[in-house]
Protein backbone atom coordinates (compact mmCIF):
# COMPACT_ATOMS: atom_id res chain seq x y z
CA UNK A 1 0.00 0.00 0.00
CA UNK A 2 1.27 3.41 -0.94
CA UNK A 3 0.57 6.03 1.75
CA UNK A 4 0.69 9.70 0.75
CA UNK A 5 0.13 12.89 2.69
CA UNK A 6 -2.03 15.51 1.01
CA UNK A 7 -3.52 18.80 2.12
CA UNK A 8 -6.88 20.23 1.14
CA UNK A 9 -7.19 20.92 -2.61
CA UNK A 10 -4.19 18.71 -3.43
CA UNK A 11 -4.60 15.88 -5.93
CA UNK A 12 -3.26 12.38 -6.49
CA UNK A 13 -3.20 10.93 -10.01
CA UNK A 14 -3.85 7.26 -10.77
CA UNK A 15 -2.68 6.60 -14.30
CA UNK A 16 -3.55 9.33 -16.78
CA UNK A 17 -7.31 9.37 -16.22
CA UNK A 18 -8.13 9.24 -12.51
CA UNK A 19 -7.74 12.17 -10.12
CA UNK A 20 -8.30 11.94 -6.36
CA UNK A 21 -8.60 15.37 -4.73
CA UNK A 22 -8.78 16.15 -1.01
CA UNK A 23 -11.85 18.38 -0.89
CA UNK A 24 -12.21 18.96 2.86
CA UNK A 25 -10.80 17.83 6.19
CA UNK A 26 -12.98 18.00 9.32
CA UNK A 27 -11.63 16.35 12.45
CA UNK A 28 -11.01 12.69 11.65
CA UNK A 29 -12.99 12.78 8.36
CA UNK A 30 -11.56 13.50 4.95
CA UNK A 31 -13.80 14.29 1.98
CA UNK A 32 -12.35 13.32 -1.37
CA UNK A 33 -13.43 14.05 -4.91
CA UNK A 34 -12.84 11.51 -7.65
CA UNK A 35 -12.65 12.36 -11.33
CA UNK A 36 -12.62 9.27 -13.54
CA UNK A 37 -13.88 8.25 -16.99
CA UNK A 38 -17.48 7.04 -17.04
CA UNK A 39 -16.23 3.62 -18.10
CA UNK A 40 -14.62 3.17 -14.67
CA UNK A 41 -16.98 2.36 -11.83
CA UNK A 42 -16.26 4.08 -8.51
CA UNK A 43 -17.86 2.68 -5.34
CA UNK A 44 -17.31 2.81 -1.61
CA UNK A 45 -15.63 -0.44 -0.53
CA UNK A 46 -18.70 -1.75 1.33
CA UNK A 47 -20.89 -1.15 -1.74
CA UNK A 48 -18.31 -2.82 -4.00
CA UNK A 49 -18.21 -5.85 -1.67
CA UNK A 50 -22.02 -6.12 -1.69
CA UNK A 51 -22.16 -5.94 -5.50
CA UNK A 52 -19.42 -8.55 -5.77
CA UNK A 53 -21.25 -10.88 -3.37
CA UNK A 54 -24.53 -10.53 -5.28
CA UNK A 55 -22.76 -11.23 -8.57
CA UNK A 56 -21.13 -14.34 -7.11
CA UNK A 57 -24.50 -15.55 -5.79
CA UNK A 58 -26.14 -14.93 -9.18
CA UNK A 59 -23.36 -16.88 -10.92
CA UNK A 60 -24.14 -19.88 -8.71
CA UNK A 61 -27.78 -20.03 -9.85
CA UNK A 62 -28.81 -23.06 -11.87
CA UNK A 63 -31.34 -22.91 -14.72
CA UNK A 64 -33.96 -24.55 -12.47
CA UNK A 65 -33.49 -21.77 -9.88
CA UNK A 66 -34.22 -19.12 -12.51
CA UNK A 67 -37.30 -20.91 -13.84
CA UNK A 68 -38.63 -21.18 -10.26
CA UNK A 69 -38.33 -17.39 -9.88
CA UNK A 70 -40.07 -16.81 -13.23
CA UNK A 71 -42.91 -19.17 -12.25
CA UNK A 72 -43.40 -17.40 -8.92
CA UNK A 73 -43.32 -13.91 -10.46
CA UNK A 74 -45.14 -14.60 -13.72
CA UNK A 75 -43.85 -14.67 -17.24
CA UNK A 76 -40.80 -12.55 -17.98
CA UNK A 77 -41.97 -11.80 -21.53
CA UNK A 78 -43.85 -8.75 -22.63
CA UNK A 79 -47.62 -9.35 -23.00
CA UNK A 80 -47.76 -7.28 -26.22
CA UNK A 81 -45.14 -9.50 -27.82
CA UNK A 82 -47.09 -12.65 -26.97
CA UNK A 83 -50.33 -11.27 -28.46
CA UNK A 84 -48.78 -10.22 -31.78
Amino acid sequence: MLVLSRQRDETIMIGDDIEITVVDIRGDKVRIGITAPRSIQVHRKEVYDAIKKENENAAKLKPDDVSDVVRRNGSATNDKTENS
